[in-house]
């Protein structure tokens, strides 16, 4: 993601007034814009194809960081074995066995 310079600092004000023009220009640069409120920032404005590239990158994020704790629980001995576990699942769910 990109850092937010001032350019791309804008009030909601000046959105509402032009929003054509920030939608160009967001679609042109693919950078987000931070609108104010009073002087304060409090949205961000970013295209649909910014914002899915953003939520890709959240989700490989949270796949690894999920591996990371798959494989710091098996290194700590924190595991069992798969029949075990499908058995507690089974059980817990009260699905039949499979004959």
């Amino acid at each position: 993601m990109h850092m937010i310079h001032l350019e791309d600092i804008h009030s909601l004000s000046d959105f509402q007034r032009n929003t054509k023009e920030h939608v160009a220009r967001l679609k042109e640069t693919g950078k987000p814009e931070v609108l104010t409120v009073n002087g304060k920032a409090e949205l961000v404005v970013l295209t649909a194809k910014a914002f899915q590239a953003l939520a890709d990158k959240v989700e490989r994020v949270e796949a690894i960081e999920g591996i990371r704790r798959g494989l710091a629980d098996a290194e700590a001995g924190k595991v069992r074995p798969v029949r075990e576990a499908v058995e507690g699942i089974r059980k817990k769910h009260r699905i039949p066995r499979a004959s």
